[in-house]
């Protein structure tokens, strides 16, 4: 759906752009940066791989089930103010029947972790352990009261909400309703084994880094189904998802969602409330982080310190990042294979960010 050749806009500072190239390539590993406005494609970059290259998302996977939840909700199959226990009624157990999808899509069930992140994590390659630990699960935080960021959690609970209200497979529902149709043949929820060759592994930089990274490079992680995190797929299928996302849900004759849902699925439902799990200010939505200074406008923010307030998308764990600035008409996605301090990380990516914006003004 978009032409790979790099070209230049008026408006657009090239300088700027290859700062931002040239920024991504010297932090080493492999990495791939794309730069979309108006559905043309103003850098196209892999460092370290080849443009094909399958990285691992981290978080950066959240929106797709996001999405799915949203074509339901825009069909009546599925409400947003529904229990899940109304169309899953395992879920009720220990106090969670009042949880709604709207609760999940803001991280607002209360259930940030079944039982704890290292736990879960540890367990996420087991969809049915992960599912039945979250019905035995008791909620931490009262639901709907505050944020507190459903780091794994958030795939399972929508992904099996998914498979009670259709009958189908999270991974089926993703190929039928958003992959198939957008022609997105690079990304994967649960990396075939035949894919293996092009999968990027992760990189620890540091102690706690490099085990994480060597439990995520395992063949049985990377080809589980993690709705939260486990999606592979290439820097160019996310940005052919974004430019639709970012031309109002239709791309190429294909339409994901109407306006108004899309409009939903982007409406602040936060404005950089600190997240009682991680204890960062993050300004979400329905499913995705936003843009915006927040609470803390000297923060290093992934998306970039002077992106749009109406910008969305999604970091992954300051490995990998993906948005869309409606303001700008522009489409970012930067993906890498490097874990590491979370600070330092997340540095990087708003650095990166910020030459990309400073190239597109706004129009």
């Amino acid at each position: 759906m978009l032409d790979w050749s790099e070209r230049d806009l008026a408006g657009v500072d090239r300088s700027g752009l290859e700062r931002a190239a040239e920024l991504a390539r010297g932090r080493g590993g492999a990495s791939h940066l794309v730069v979309v406005r108006d559905g043309t494609v103003l850098l196209d970059r892999a460092h370290g791989c080849g443009p094909d290259a399958l990285f691992w998302l981290f978080s950066v996977s959240k929106p797709f089930v996001a999405l799915l939840v949203h074509r339901l909700i825009e069909r009546g199959a599925l409400g947003l103010d529904d229990p899940l226990a109304e169309h899953w009624p395992e879920f009720a157990n220990r106090g969670k029947g009042a949880i709604t999808v709207r609760h999940v899509l803001q991280h607002r069930s209360g259930l940030p972790v079944a039982r704890s992140t290292v736990q879960d994590a540890l367990a996420m390659a087991d969809w049915d352990a992960s599912v039945r630990a979250l019905e035995l699960a008791r909620p931490r935080f009262e639901p709907g009261e505050g944020p507190a960021y459903q780091y794994i959690s958030f795939g399972f609970l929508l992904g099996e909400l998914l498979h009670r209200v259709t009958g189908a497979t999270v991974g089926e529902l993703l190929e039928a309703e958003i992959l198939g149709p957008l022609g997105l043949r690079d990304t994967f929820l649960g990396l075939p084994d035949a894919q293996w060759s092009r999968h990027v592994p992760i990189r620890g930089r540091g102690p706690g880094p490099q085990v994480a990274a060597a439990f995520i490079n395992r063949r049985a992680v990377r080809r589980a189904v993690i709705p939260a995190a486990g999606v592979s797929a290439t820097a160019r299928d996310l940005a052919v998802l974004y430019t639709l996302l970012v031309r109002g849900g239709d791309l190429g004759g294909v339409r994901l969602l109407r306006p108004e849902t899309l409009a939903l699925a982007t409406t602040p439902t936060s404005d950089g409330t600190v997240d009682a799990h991680i204890g960062l200010p993050i300004r979400w939505s329905n499913g995705f982080q936003l843009g915006g200074p927040g609470l803390d406008p000297l923060r290093p923010r992934p998306m970039g310190r002077t992106i749009s307030g109406d910008a969305f998308g999604h970091n992954g764990s300051n490995v990998c990042v993906a948005w869309a600035d409606p303001a700008r008409r522009l489409v970012m996605v930067y993906l890498t294979n490097l874990l590491g301090p979370r600070i330092a990380a997340a540095t990087a990516q708003n650095t990166i960010s910020e030459a990309v914006l400073a190239a597109c003004p706004p129009v």
